[in-house]
């Protein structure tokens, strides 16, 4: 609710407002006329209560309620083991300020922890690769070389980060209703990852991880926390090497904290207040339509080029979020029809821009990254419904990288060190992730999370670390996405406390901030 213009006019665009406030003041005034003709309203004026009184009483309400807040806490409400009635249990008034108040959780103080001298030791083991050497004996200290065989490829990449982009809405996943005819076409043609994970369930999130490449500690993300400037990142390693650096988003950056936090770490910044209006040939409140963004896109990668220098776009869509609005004419369903027209109208963009951009000079040196920034629902009776955390990454460039279809289980915050990775580029690195095209089946894993929960998916369980000092562990069926409790020994808490916790240290300390290879 702070963000007014988006949350207020999704609400106004999304929904018959003037039908729903008549609707509600037609029912309002029927139920004054039934009050009044059952004579409350005369027994309320003939009301012998003094106004001191009342207000006395008033004022006790009031303080009781207020005191209350000290002493008791949402984290309160007992475990009902299903999240749909826990949630319904704590939700209100309260719930919303209280949300508002605590969108930043403390790490040791309410989950479980061990000490530093076990913890930071385990991290760099569990980090450690046979390309990367740490380069201090400090424990606290993860930063590594990463070195890697036969000469560098400096290809530009453009990276569009989809809005809600499901996997289950993609035909190479198994849907039927042909959403994603060309981004099913790029998986085939591309590099596919098909166990890819979000880590959360927002797009400040996945902005984390995917620029970050560190777990999504609880609270808020990164993004939106304060004293998050000059942090290491993708980013910060594409300048080291000499690359322009660009954010672009169709909305206004100032939500979650976008563009602070971008152009607070050497991205170039460029959202809907940054082009001229004629640059926009349609949008809703959350942003201009997806083809209007990568007509931008195109525009930046034509100027780096003329300037002879390569380029890293981090591109985030918004078409494919309610009210799921886009130009008309463009695909089989009509706008403001619901979520799949909205994917299958973003799938239309993407390929156009594929198309586009063939013609190209930059093109046989562009790898484009298609992926998600999270699911378009998160939701479920479980902790951490971990099926509804499967997205999809797709490499694409027939001239740069082969087809191929990666089975490796791995979320977000692998994708940077895959990616530099997969250009042969050494660098010292404080990423958490690895490249999954060099893990092997002890390295799999998946770091998944909401607000509050934290999960480490291992060995078909997931382990998750939740307030106050819990942890429980399920088994996995990928399957059916079931989850059945299981024995907490067969879980990997030990592994799941080295990330979560060191993630949290890291950050409150500055121990993230950008390195350098000079």
């Amino acid at each position: 609710l702070v963000y007014t213009t988006e949350v207020l006019g999704n609400i106004r665009e999304s929904y018959p407002l003037p039908l729903i406030l008549s609707a509600l003041g037609a029912a309002s005034i029927g139920l004054v006329w039934v009050l009044h003709q059952t004579g409350c309203f005369v027994l309320w004026l003939n009301s012998e209560a003094r106004f001191l009184r009342t207000l006395r009483f008033a004022i006790g309400v009031i303080a009781f309620g207020a005191l209350a807040t000290l002493f008791l806490s949402n984290a309160q409400v007992p475990s009902f083991g299903n999240v749909y009635n826990q949630e319904l249990a704590k939700n209100g008034p309260y719930s919303l300020f209280a949300a508002f108040r605590n969108n930043e959780l403390d790490y040791e103080a309410f989950y479980p922890k061990k000490e530093p001298r076990e913890i930071f030791p385990e991290i760099r083991k569990l980090l450690s690769t046979t390309n990367a050497t740490f380069l201090s004996e400090t424990p606290m200290d993860i930063t590594r070389l990463i070195k890697s065989e036969g000469q560098e490829k400096h290809w530009n990449v453009i990276q569009i980060t989809v809005e809600s982009l499901s996997a289950s809405f993609l035909g190479t996943f198994g849907n039927k209703e042909n959403l994603t005819p060309n981004l099913d076409r790029l998986a085939g043609e591309g590099m596919l990852f098909t166990q890819f994970y979000a880590t959360g369930n927002r797009t400040d999130r996945g902005m984390e991880a995917l620029s970050l490449s560190v777990p999504p500690t609880p609270g808020r993300s990164i993004v939106k926390r304060p004293h998050n400037e000059g942090l290491f990142t993708l980013g910060s390693v594409f300048s080291g090497k000499g690359y322009e650096t660009s954010f672009i988003y169709s909305g206004f950056g100032y939500f979650d904290n976008m563009n602070y936090f971008f152009g607070s770490n050497g991205y170039k910044v460029i959202d809907r207040k940054a082009v001229p209006k004629s640059d926009i040939t349609f949008a809703n409140v959350w942003g201009a339509c997806d083809e209007d963004l990568f007509r931008w896109v195109s525009r930046e990668a034509d100027e780096s080029y003329a300037r002879h220098k390569p380029f890293f776009h981090f591109v985030m869509t918004t078409s494919n979020h309610r009210p799921f609005t886009y130009p008309e004419g463009r695909i089989d369903i009509p706008s403001k029809s619901g979520r799949e027209g909205a994917v299958k109208y973003t799938d239309y963009a993407i390929g156009e821009f594929i198309r586009a951009a063939q013609s190209k000079p930059w093109f046989t040196n562009t790898l484009f990254v298609i992926v998600a920034d999270h699911c378009a629902s998160s939701a479920g009776k479980s902790d951490l419904p971990v099926k509804q955390y499967e997205i999809p990454i797709i490499l694409y460039n027939p001239a740069l990288v082969k087809p191929a279809k990666i089975d490796t289980l791995c979320s977000q915050i692998d994708y940077p060190p895959t990616l530099l990775g997969l250009m042969n580029w050494s660098y010292k690195s404080r990423f958490y992730g690895k490249d999954v095209l060099k893990m092997g089946p002890q390295d799999e894993r998946a770091l998944i999370g909401n607000y509050q929960k934290l999960g480490y998916l291992k060995n078909r369980t997931l382990t998750i670390l939740k307030p106050v000092r819990q942890e429980v562990v399920y088994e996995y069926d990928r399957a059916t996405g079931n989850l059945q409790k299981a024995d907490p020994s067969k879980g990997f808490v030990n592994e799941a406390i080295a990330y979560y916790e060191t993630a949290g240290y890291f950050f409150e300390h500055k121990l993230n901030t950008a390195v350098h290879d000079q």
